[in-house]
């Protein structure tokens, strides 16, 4: 299986530890995706969502021979169906047979614009302001700059949870803000949903039904691919965190369901 994180411009240990469990039965692979974490680059050519696909072409190709799994994660999820409609189209390496699609980036132009004004709503919201407050009063900056700045990665994500006070302990990242936007960009007024449609791949899509990305974007992924389904409650962005047994169960149950298609 091949895991496709999150971003774009991120890395993928963030994921971890909690996405190990993946790897107790399956030979599991991660990368960090171009411009970001160990992939990290000075070359200042616009990376784009071919370059992407591409480069997820290439890991395939050189790690990952044979029938393939594909896991991803947000942004990763919409890389991974991108690959597919690539793949498909002889553009792009072997097609994958099966896909895990973990709180999907959103599918259209029109579904990121709601989430964009969504999450910047959560993160003025006065209950992340409150637990602003609270850190400043805290003293944390100067007893322990270190955990102060923990904190303040923390509530710089604390929208994306159904409750933000359980974004704590989290593994912090940091995302390349030129790749995030040069990709973006290149995907332009888009929308996916025609593509998937000719696209036949079991897959499972779990999606947190407080997600600040639309569980109608999720649904119509899940429509478009005939795609098993799992409707986190009391979840947002972040089901590794908020939900670690159920999204567990569930994708250990789709992978062990599905097995024969690559093994057989």
């Amino acid at each position: 299986m091949l895991v496709l994180h999150g971003g774009p411009g991120a890395h993928h240990d963030y994921l971890l530890p909690q996405l190990l469990f993946l790897a107790r039965r399956r030979r599991t692979l991660f990368y960090d995706q171009r411009g970001g974490g160990r992939s990290k680059t000075d070359d200042r050519t616009p990376i784009t969502w071919e370059t992407h696909v591409a480069d997820c072409a290439a890991v395939i190709t050189e790690l990952a021979p044979g029938p393939l799994t594909l896991v991803g994660y947000s942004w990763g999820a919409l890389l991974a169906l991108l690959y597919a409609i690539e793949s498909a189209a002889g553009r792009a390496g072997p097609m994958p047979r099966r896909l895990v699609l973990i709180n999907p980036a959103p599918v259209s132009r029109a579904y990121r614009a709601t989430f964009e004004a969504e999450m910047a709503a959560r993160q003025r919201s006065p209950q992340i302001a409150e637990l602003r407050a609270a850190l400043e009063a805290s003293g944390l900056r100067a007893q322990d700059p270190a955990a102060y700045q923990q904190r303040i990665f923390e509530l710089s994500v604390a929208g994306y949870f159904a409750d933000p006070t359980r974004a704590r302990d989290l593994t912090p990242f940091r995302v390349t803000g030129r790749v995030q936007q040069s990709t973006w960009e290149s995907l332009g007024d888009f929308d996916l949903l025609p593509a998937l449609r000719q696209l036949h791949i079991p897959t499972l899509v779990v999606h947190g039904r407080q997600d600040p990305i639309p569980l109608a974007s999720a649904a119509a992924i899940a429509e478009a691919l005939g795609a098993r389904t799992c409707w986190l409650d009391d979840c947002g962005h972040v089901p590794y965190v908020e939900r670690p047994a159920e999204i567990e169960a569930a994708i250990d149950t789709f992978l062990d369901e599905t097995e024969s298609l690559v093994t057989g």
